[in-house]
């Protein structure tokens, strides 16, 4: 197998893509791979049956995440186990991981409203046999398109249940293990760095020297992500090979020890090193191949580079099954695996410049799928920012928190060098920070298919390949193939015939997008907002978890029409965070909403467009038949914004929070009202849907925005029957999720999101 492992490699790579996508595609795709080289007499038969069981023996062994354990929550339970992984302790919370003694289930326990000055703290450790009461819950699950998924994410950990406790005297616990004196050693050193050190430059210190990210500012973070420098943030092959170069330095360089005890010292630190650092995939790859490369010294073999960081991968699945799906781990081996195989065009050119061009240009292009994938976005000139931002962290920032480190105990010196970096640093930031206001133009996908994702990995190999082989024309081609690729997946919605109606479930409130065909028209009705109990103030919750995830799922960066029905924080509370991220051309609303000057301000762009009952709004070829409010009716719910319009061969009447008072007048005012679909008002309260008013418009479906055990009791059964005795199909996203009307011209389908 000497120089053929990244063929099992890659056998391991197609099994997890079957296993995550539930796909045979990707298994098609191997043997097609495996037949051409076979054909080209490049392998022969033992090696393509090795990687057939390579692929077998994996596709049974890297679980599925959507496996869900049968049993349901439970309330009042005692559990006794074992803590597995460090405890994390917050000022307000506690959370670790646990693994059940009777059924072997790991669980992820959570307190909060913690009382840090309890002593009970002192004995929840690392390895430490416990008994906790508490409830058991299954995790909560994602019940909107593009949500994050907090179920799947815990089920890619191999945690399916959460246990609640209330007290920290629910937990009684007793002894630790080996590791706990490594993770206590790790806690010391981030308090060193507490004392020692300014907040901002400690902050970078722990992220950069010991994995731990959590203090760098929130705003900072999802800059770095929103131009691909997440990879930055965290610990990489480049701290590996410093911390081996200072190694070598103090040890050989100083006459301390001979090369042979320098390179057993490096074997017993490294994996320290790599558990200090937080045991990022990216961390455990690094290490690892230093090491195996290290042993194979000792046993004087030798492997080639693609060999060793083949069996790396392999081994560190094996390990650990549930790695695979880090997405840590995807970045790192794509990135490292993707260098090595370009080595020789990278330093063809003796510009140090291109060489970091092209460094750029090959890291970004393999992992742009799973970029899209797990964030619906791709900035093209993050490639070109990647190259004056890399060598200030490699040469630079990195260095220096190293350096700094060691220096700690010389006080002037770290005091200086601590001001000097908080300077630099923050002259950096606030470059960084311009060109992401002047220059930030991502490429919306919204979902990436998976036969997109065989096809660019199949156009990127050639094209790669053909550079290497300095066959400039054909390179060129495919990769102006991939480019086409590329621009079909943003062109998708404009060139679909289909559109759809989502009411999201954002708990108690309401947000419906509308999608026209052929992305002629995007439309927002109301976008709530949940409200803090503390502050008693909208938050940007539902707009960040539900909403914004949405429409860059959808690939939605225009938004043509906002429609608030009422100035309820449920209803008209998300509006403000939308019109800072998007271009809205237009807010509708009556003429009797209150509209705050904050959202004025902000809409600068487009128009606010006042109407009233009787009205016909036409917004992208849309026809919005205003039916209410007529007059002031002196209240906020009883003046919603009522209108009519049809889609997808559907007459829709969108109500907002009305009473059964408006609902009398709109059926007096137009007795000839028709509807097939209704938004039923106030998520179901007994203040609305008067038996009158259903028996009038007699809607086949009927759509009710509500909060899942709400302390409002909505909807109300007697809403409930009087829908119920007017047949009308009733669709609550408080038991479906997110549901979605998907359309063509004169026919549609209503789906839930959640089965």
């Amino acid at each position: 197998m000497n120089g053929n492992w990244y063929i099992a490699a890659f056998a391991v790579v197609c099994s997890a893509l079957s296993v995550m996508f539930d796909a045979i595609l990707f298994f098609l795709a191997f043997i097609i791979w495996l037949f051409i080289l076979f054909k080209k007499k490049r392998l022969g038969k033992f090696p393509i049956t090795l990687s057939l069981v390579v692929y077998l023996t994996f596709l049974l062994y890297i679980p599925p995440i959507d496996s869900l354990k049968p049993d349901t929550d439970r309330s009042d339970v005692t559990f006794s186990g074992k803590i597995i992984r460090y405890p994390v302790k917050t000022e307000t919370m506690l959370q670790f991981d646990f693994k059940d003694d009777d059924t072997k289930d790991t669980m992820r326990v959570m307190l909060f409203n913690l009382d840090r000055q309890n002593p009970t703290i002192a004995t929840i450790q690392s390895g430490a046999s416990c008994q906790i009461h508490g409830d058991l819950n299954i995790p909560e699950s994602s019940s909107n398109p593009g949500q994050f998924d907090y179920q799947a994410y815990l089920a890619s950990n191999g945690i399916h249940y959460e246990i609640v406790i209330n007290s920290i005297e629910d937990i009684s616990c007793h002894g630790s293990d080996r590791l706990n004196v490594l993770y206590t050693m790790r806690e010391n050193i981030k308090e060193y760095i507490y004392s020692k050190f300014s907040e901002e430059t400690g902050a970078w210190i722990l992220a950069l020297v010991l994995g731990d990210d959590s203090l760098i500012s929130k705003d900072i973070t999802e800059l770095f992500q929103r131009w691909s420098l997440s990879h930055l943030l965290a610990i990489s092959g480049l701290h590996i090979g410093l911390v081996v170069g200072l190694l070598y330095f103090f040890t050989v360089k100083l006459q301390l020890l001979t090369i042979e005890k320098a390179q057993y010292l490096m074997m017993i630190f490294l994996p320290i090193y790599a558990f200090l650092a937080g045991g990022a995939p990216s961390v455990l790859r690094a290490s690892s191949m230093v090491l195996l490369v290290l042993f194979l010294r000792k046993v004087k073999r030798k492997l080639m580079i693609t060999d060793v960081i083949s069996i790396v991968f392999i081994m560190l699945i094996i390990f650990d099954k549930y790695i695979i799906y880090h997405i840590g781990f995807q970045f790192s081996f794509l990135v490292t695996f993707a260098i090595i195989l370009s080595k020789k065009w990278l330093l063809s050119s003796d510009s140090l410049l291109f060489q970091m061009l092209k460094l750029s240009f090959i890291s970004q292009l393999v992992i742009l799928p799973i970029q899209m994938i797990y964030f619906y976005n791709f900035n093209p000139l993050s490639i070109l920012l990647n190259v004056f931002v890399v060598p200030y962290f490699t040469f630079f920032v990195i260095p220096l928190m190293f350096l700094l480190l060691l220096i700690s105990p010389i006080s002037f010196l770290h005091v200086f060098m601590d001001k000097l970096f908080s300077f630099v640093h923050e002259i950096f930031l606030r470059l960084l920070q311009g060109v992401d206001t002047n220059l930030f133009y991502p490429w919306w996908n919204g979902q990436f298919p998976t036969s997109y994702i065989v096809i660019y990995y199949t156009l990127l190999i050639f094209m790669l390949a053909m550079i290497l082989r300095d066959r400039l024309t054909r390179a060129f081609a495919y990769g102006t193939l991939l480019t086409m690729l590329l621009v079909s997946l943003m062109l998708r919605p404009y060139l679909s015939p289909y559109g759809s109606v989502t009411m999201l479930d954002i708990g108690q409130g309401d947000a419906i997008v509308i999608e026209l065909p052929f992305r002629k028209g995007v439309f927002i009705v109301d976008a709530g907002a949940a409200i803090s109990f503390e502050s008693m103030e909208a938050t940007n919750r539902n707009y960040t978890r539900v909403i914004k995830p949405f429409l860059q799922f959808q690939g939605i960066y225009e938004i043509n029409a906002i429609i608030i029905s009422h100035e309820d924080t449920d209803h008209a509370g998300s509006v403000k965070y939308i019109v800072d991220d998007y271009r809205v051309n237009t807010i509708m609303i009556s003429e009797y909403y209150q509209l705050e000057e904050e959202l004025i301000h902000k809409q600068t762009q487009g128009e606010i467009l006042r109407v009233k009952a009787g009205q016909v709004v036409e917004i992208k070829g849309k026809m919005f038949n205003i039916l209410a409010p007529g007059v002031d009716n002196k209240g906020s719910n009883e003046n919603s914004l009522v209108f009519s319009i049809s889609l997808g061969g559907r007459d829709w009447l969108f109500t907002g929070d009305i009473d059964k008072e408006t609902e009398k007048d709109i059926i007096k005012t137009f007795p000839d009202l028709s509807v097939d679909v209704l938004k039923v008002a106030h998520h179901g309260s007994n203040t609305s849907t008067d038996p009158m008013f259903i028996s009038a418009i007699k809607p086949n479906y009927a759509l009710i925005s509500v909060g899942k055990n709400n302390r409002y009791g909505h909807p109300t059964r007697d809403v409930l029957e009087t829908l119920l005795k007017e047949q009308a199909l009733v669709l609550r996203t408080d038991q479906a999720g997110a549901i979605i009307y998907r359309y063509s011209e004169n026919d549609g389908t209503f789906y839930q999101f959640k089965p």
